[in-house]
């Protein structure tokens, strides 16, 4: 009942989520603050799939203001009956937030992938995911970090904000999921 009656407060939450995901995002662009190495391409993967701005971000922030937008008292009637209006509402709602778990559900993985992956930085070696092999294991060896010659800080860049993102998109997928628990039971109580 209390997810019912804040539900409009849970949607408003996604909105500095999904900003913070597509300022986060673009800082993934620009390497200890400089664009030299968004312009040469020597990014990773994972940057280019714009799932922080686009997923994450866009996309949720279009969702919270639907969802809030049909939260509100003064909705258009599609009805003649109310009945009908708050079961219209409800399915819509159920989408929407169906919708933010996925996307914000996509993003989460992507990031994820991207932390286990590793940065895309020069070594000895040339450009290359130097930690692509260890999968996830040079998150805790400090000393290897040291391989990354150039972008200076890379690894610790990509850790901060991929952990940062992570913990965005996992709390919209939360806030996401618990849109759908209690409209999917006030959409099944209507139908009774």
């Amino acid at each position: 009942m209390a997810l019912e009656t804040c539900g409009s407060c849970l949607s408003c939450l996604l909105i500095p989520l999904a900003l913070w995901s597509i300022v986060v995002n673009i800082l993934l662009y620009f390497p200890n603050g400089k664009a030299s190495h968004a312009a040469s391409y020597q990014l990773p993967n994972y940057v280019w799939y714009f799932e922080g701005i686009c997923f994450s971000g866009v996309m949720i922030l279009l969702l919270a203001v639907i969802l809030i937008t049909l939260e509100c008292s003064v909705f258009y009637r599609c009805c003649q009956s109310e009945s009908c209006n708050k079961t219209y509402r409800s399915f819509i709602s159920i989408v929407l937030a169906l919708l933010g778990v996925a996307f914000s559900g996509y993003s989460c993985i992507i990031f994820t992938l991207g932390l286990i992956q590793g940065p895309f930085c020069n070594s000895s070696g040339g450009w290359d995911y130097i930690f692509k092999d260890t999968a996830g294991g040079y998150l805790t060896d400090y000393p290897a970090w040291s391989r990354c010659t150039e972008p200076a800080n890379i690894v610790e860049w990509n850790i901060i904000l991929l952990s940062i993102l992570i913990a965005l998109s996992g709390l919209q997928l939360i806030i996401c999921f618990l849109k759908v628990a209690p409209s999917g039971f006030l959409c099944s109580q209507q139908f009774q």
